[in-house]
């Protein structure tokens, strides 16, 4: 599949931070940071991608899976995170690889800036060392643009991850117009967000999404939009942007 641009981004604003764009083959990351960043970032994507292409040659069943896998112990750092936070959240490992990438990246990049936001596809990995507002993007929901999410240092660094059956081209079985997952692992958030989101057919649902929330350890809150519904548990703070 080739990187889509994702037209979302261009209303993303960010005082105090340079903001780039890194593509490197399907993977296309917006990266907030210090400086520029980018050799560096496109280093890092190369790196974790060839670890991950490589042990998908060999094990193919990875790529294609919807169900938790097992790995073996000698299997990469990336693959034993996604295959773990798979298993918590009960989705196919590569429901958690944007999320992943992200937090891997912007680890990397921690070296070199220290405050650090990196974005794939709508999963954020966020180091900040001041309060940000995350902005709320739902399609065609009436909630889109007009409420975001408050994070303050203290919750960083944090992943932030959003699943939508109507908005992007990631797999989804429900119809939630967005389902926001915050963790301390981006791959979890990743992995809570799409199956979370996968049982999520209409309003009516938001309440069942977040009972299913409430039973995934690692999680620290999520926010559930259709339409112009909306539920929220956990450490969600919500403000205006």
């Amino acid at each position: 599949m080739m990187y889509q641009v994702r037209k979302y981004r261009s209303w993303i604003r960010d005082e105090g931070l340079l903001s780039f764009e890194v593509v490197e083959r399907e993977t296309g990351l917006y990266i907030r940071a210090e400086s520029d960043l980018i050799a560096q970032a496109s280093q890092s994507i190369l790196k974790h991608r060839r670890v991950l292409e490589d042990y998908i040659r060999e094990n193919s069943h990875f790529l294609h899976s919807l169900k938790p896998l097992p790995v073996s112990e000698d299997a990469p750092p990336i693959v034993m995170e996604m295959a773990q936070a798979a298993r918590r959240t009960g989705v196919g490992p590569m429901a958690t690889v944007a999320g992943v990438i992200a937090e891997l990246v912007g680890k990397d990049l921690l070296r070199y800036s220290s405050e650090i936001i990196v974005e794939n596809g709508g999963d954020i990995f966020l180091k900040t060392s001041r309060r940000r507002l995350i902005g709320i993007y739902a399609g065609s929901s009436p909630l889109t643009g007009k409420i975001a999410l408050e994070i303050e240092p203290e919750d960083t660094p944090l992943g932030i991850c959003c699943s939508s059956g109507r908005v992007g081209h990631s797999l989804s079985f429900g119809k939630a117009d967005a389902v926001i997952a915050l963790s301390g692992s981006t791959a979890l958030a990743d992995g809570a967000a799409t199956a979370i989101g996968n049982v999520i057919k209409d309003g009516d649902d938001i309440s069942r999404g977040l009972e299913m929330a409430r039973g995934l350890d690692g999680l620290r809150g999520v926010a559930v939009i259709v339409g112009e519904r909306m539920g929220a548990w956990g450490e969600v703070r919500m403000c205006r942007p």
